[in-house]
């Protein structure tokens, strides 16, 4: 099973509509289980029920994941770094492998935030592709409907994806 990540909780954004494009293609190129995981209306703050159910449905059975995250303070979401912290982490995360995709509306498309991420996750025993996607200026990349304008970055996606499966 795959799990994408909308690493934000705002609601109406950009991170999710950029994750539910990443969904619609990786579907189309998997059999495999795809499921989108947004942050927003999940309790990730603490370690209780809901956080257990999200772990049971979205994080344990997954194999790989895509994380999909925003430019926040040149990083990524506090609300993304919580979930992560109250986790079990050996149950949802070790030994598993992950893509990164870093998206802004400037022009660095989070690069600080993905190799920010990118410590976190090697600590916490994920195998991180080196493929990582940077979508600087997501609003002239992904309209507001969802669907991608540019060709390049269509076939950057694409290809991110196919790594991801061989990987």
């Amino acid at each position: 099973m795959i799990t994408i990540i909308a690493g934000t909780n705002r609601a109406d954004s950009m991170t999710l509509r950029t994750a539910a494009v990443f969904r619609n293609m990786l579907l189309t190129l998997t059999p495999e289980p795809v499921l989108l995981l947004s942050l927003e209306n999940h309790a990730v703050w603490e370690r209780g029920a809901a956080m257990t159910d999200l772990e049971n449905h979205y994080l344990v059975p997954a194999q790989k994941f895509v994380f999909v995250m925003p430019e926040y303070n040149a990083s990524f979401p506090g609300i993304l770094k919580l979930m992560l912290d109250n986790s079990d982490v050996k149950k949802c995360w070790w030994m598993k492998k992950a893509i990164l995709v870093g998206i802004s509306d400037g022009r660095a498309g989070n690069l600080r935030g993905i190799e920010h991420m990118t410590a976190i996750l090697h600590y916490m025993k994920v195998q991180v592709h080196y493929n990582k996607l940077i979508l600087s200026r997501i609003n002239e990349e992904i309209s507001k409907s969802g669907t991608i304008i540019k060709p390049d970055t269509e076939n950057l996606i694409r290809q991110q994806l196919d790594d991801l499966l061989r990987f």
